[in-house]
């Protein structure tokens, strides 16, 4: 029996999707070629990426980091002690993989849309609003982000 290996999902030159094209029999030898979507047996084709979505575009160590800080319920300090990583590194990974899965970093907002919400998590930590008020306009800003 040949050695099994781990199939990348994406591909290492241009970052695009790769697909399985041909499925081999280890018992009898038998093959069969095409294109084949990662899934289940009898499921529909589109099953296989509705079930890994995003995740399916991550390497083995941006799934290990994920693992770890969901392990870890998003505490830094705790994902710091847990790789033996200083705090920028897990910022660096955590905006690495974040790109990966096709999310806006921080640092691509504009700078005054950081400042903005800024300012409203400062008037709600000093309890000049309520989380209510500063969810509304957090909200009201991503709707006029999005409108331009």
């Amino acid at each position: 029996m040949s050695q099994r290996r781990h199939v990348p999902g994406n591909c290492p030159v241009c970052g695009e999707a790769l697909v399985v094209t041909r499925l081999t029999c280890t018992s009898c030898g038998s093959a069969l070629e095409g294109t084949f979507q990662p899934g289940e047996i009898g499921a529909p084709a589109s099953a296989g990426a509705e079930r890994f979505g995003r995740l399916a575009r991550l390497d083995a160590a941006q799934l290990q980091f994920v693992e770890v800080f969901l392990r870890c319920r998003g505490v830094i300090k705790n994902v710091e002690d847990m790789l033996g990583i200083s705090y920028p590194t897990v910022k660096a990974r955590l905006a690495n993989v974040l790109e990966t899965l096709g999310f806006e970093s921080d640092d691509e907002r504009p700078a005054a849309d950081r400042e903005m919400r800024r300012e409203i998590l400062a008037d709600l930590s000093s309890g000049r609003i309520s989380v209510e008020e500063a969810h509304r306009r957090l909200r009201a800003q991503d709707n006029a982000d999005r409108d331009e």
